[in-house]
């Protein structure tokens, strides 16, 4: 008997999910782990999350910066994270007077400053607009960091550090950057934890 052709595709995409998972866990969880600690440090210090994507990454650079100024997990202090796309009035401002490919550099040179962190996040790694952003960012002395698709692409070596993800499909490197970003609020908060914790066990008295 055929396997129905719906049920066929979805078998198919939940195989491709799965292989770009376990390539993401075996290569790309060390660097999430960096980035959630040096993010730490940067926030907890005063610093800004900037991060941009288009399209479907728009919508997982806006769930990152919800988790900080929100919360992810546990019950924190809020910390300073802008999604650029959603700033709607400068971004069409900006595309119309400038052009789309500078509707990112531009608010990065309003917003960002030296030691701040920039996320840009492509399926393709190949849009104008945050390669743009990617080098204005670093030459204003923003850390840099890409999340796309499978590499090498220019956004990737515009960036300071790129996680590529071997997918594909647009809509698969969608989802392992999904499970990227969880994982690294899920980092994020491990790294902010940590000194206090120390800090809690380190007053007299207090039990451990």
């Amino acid at each position: 008997m055929t396997e129905d052709p719906a049920l066929a595709a979805a078998r198919l995409h939940c195989r491709s999910l799965q292989e770009a998972l376990d390539g993401f866990r075996r290569t790309g969880l060390p660097r999430i782990a960096d980035w959630g600690g040096r993010l730490a440090g940067v926030l907890t210090d005063g610093g800004r999350l900037l991060a941009a994507g288009n399209g479907g990454s728009a919508a997982q650079a806006q769930h990152l910066t919800a988790e900080l100024v929100g919360r992810y997990r546990r019950e924190r202090r809020a910390y300073s994270a802008l999604a650029l796309h959603a700033e709607t009035s400068s971004v069409t401002a900006i595309g119309n007077d400038y052009g789309f490919d500078h509707v990112y550099a531009r608010q990065v040179t309003a917003h960002g400053r030296p030691g701040d962190v920039l996320m840009l996040l492509s399926t393709s790694g190949r849009s104008a607009n945050l390669i743009a952003a990617a080098v204005t960012g670093r030459r204003a002395g923003l850390r840099v960091w890409a999340l796309t698709g499978p590499g090498p692409n220019p956004l990737a070596e515009a960036a300071d550090d790129a996680l590529c993800v071997a997918a594909g499909s647009a809509a698969t490197v969608q989802e392992t950057h999904l499970v990227a970003v969880h994982l690294l609020c899920e980092c994020f908060d491990a790294a902010v934890a940590a000194p206090l914790a120390r800090g809690a066990a380190a007053v007299p008295g207090r039990m451990s």
